[in-house]
């Protein structure tokens, strides 16, 4: 089997004494949708931000594409590939739509018929971006933030794609939509890891999955087995 594109290993960070996450393992192939699901203060946010670079690592060693990133700033991570969509969406409330979206190919900026070819995957993906690209991304609802995070990060060029709970807040119907197009995503070639609470949707779209609880990594094999799994069925599922 071919080397990981991420390769986590024996990865510990905290906040003073408090240890957020303890020694996680965890490896995402090219081409994968790997979902690491668990509740909240489990400590998945913590993980991604400690895989950005915007959070520091106490211990362990994160490899992307072979190369040794775990005390890289933010900037070079996201160079080498590594685009995250955050928690919260965080969008820049008073700019349009086409502008947020413009900041996410701010390395691109030189390339300017690539950056025009992406705006419109973009907008074929999300229409309604299209829709509204001269409207202020503050005065979107929720879901449409979630599309714009999503197309925002889509042009920062991602080797691999970082989804910090893209259903948080959301409306079923805006939830399935959000699913499809990570689906979709991944179907055409973008690398996943989808950091999800909502386990049953994570699962049933990943490969593989990652249970994290207090830190810790208990669990961890093939979508379709942890979803099959009584201990996880009970406690993640509700069911």
């Amino acid at each position: 089997m071919p080397q990981p594109l991420l390769n986590v290993t024996g990865l510990s960070s905290q906040y003073g004494p408090v240890h957020a996450i303890h020694t996680v393992d965890l490896t995402v192939h090219a081409g994968e949708l790997v979902a690491l699901v668990g509740g909240n203060g489990a400590g998945k946010t913590t993980l991604l931000h400690t895989l950005s670079g915007l959070h520091p690592s106490s211990s362990g060693r994160i490899q992307f594409d072979g190369r040794d990133i775990t005390r890289w700033p933010p900037h070079r991570i996201v160079a080498a590939g590594v685009c995250q969509v955050p928690e919260g969406r965080q969008v820049f409330a008073p700019l349009s739509v086409e502008d947020n979206l413009r900041l996410g190919a701010y390395r691109q900026h030189h390339d300017r018929d690539w950056v025009q070819r992406e705006l419109e995957r973009v907008y074929t993906l999300f229409p309604i971006l299209h829709e509204r690209r001269e409207q202020l991304a503050g005065t979107l609802s929720g879901g449409q933030q979630q599309m714009l995070a999503i197309g925002r990060a889509l042009l920062g060029r991602p080797r691999l794609l970082l989804l910090d709970e893209p259903s948080m807040g959301l409306a079923p119907l805006l939830v399935e939509e959000i699913f499809r197009v990570v689906q979709e995503l991944n179907a055409a070639g973008v690398t996943l890891l989808l950091v999800e609470q909502n386990a049953r949707a994570a699962l049933a779209i990943a490969s593989r999955g990652y249970i994290l609880e207090t830190g810790r990594i208990i669990k961890t094999g093939p979508a379709a087995e942890l979803l099959a799994d009584d201990a996880v069925r009970k406690a993640y599922l509700g069911y």
